[in-house]
């Protein structure tokens, strides 16, 4: 009985069922998003239509053009801040862990968690500081 759970069981069972997992996420997550997105530019075309029907010319529609990339772009610099605060939370947590794991003999393997910490710092920084504002 001893024999029946190793570690390298767990490896096997995660290096197999890994890929398997990744698949049906992004299969899930690709089938649900085409509607939307399919959706989403119908109403942005209707809407564009419907500007130019009411004949106050062309610049309400440029407007709205501007606009809908001024919202895309507060979107992803919103997107950039959260990544760079995911990162430093990763980053701290896994210092102590890795420090545990390893009990500390070697302190080298918490350094790994500086990695995505200075990551995080480095997309925050930049979105602060260097992103084209919206």
């Amino acid at each position: 009985m001893g024999d029946l759970f190793q570690p390298w069981h767990l490896i096997v069972v995660f290096i197999l069922l890994s890929p398997i997992a990744l698949l049906f996420f992004f299969a899930i997550r690709f089938l649900s998003r085409s509607p939307r997105a399919e959706r989403e530019a119908y109403y942005h075309a209707e809407m564009i239509k419907k500007i130019v029907e009411s004949g106050a010319g062309s610049a309400p529609a440029i407007e709205y053009l501007r606009e809908q990339e001024r919202i895309k772009a507060a979107k992803r610099l919103g997107g950039i801040k959260l990544a760079g605060l995911i990162n430093i939370a990763v980053g701290l947590a896994l210092i102590p862990c890795l420090g545990w794991l390893t009990s500390y003999e070697r302190g080298a393997a918490g350094a790994v968690g500086l990695i995505p910490l200075f990551i995080g710092v480095a997309m925050l920084v930049y979105a602060f500081w260097f992103a084209p504002k919206p």
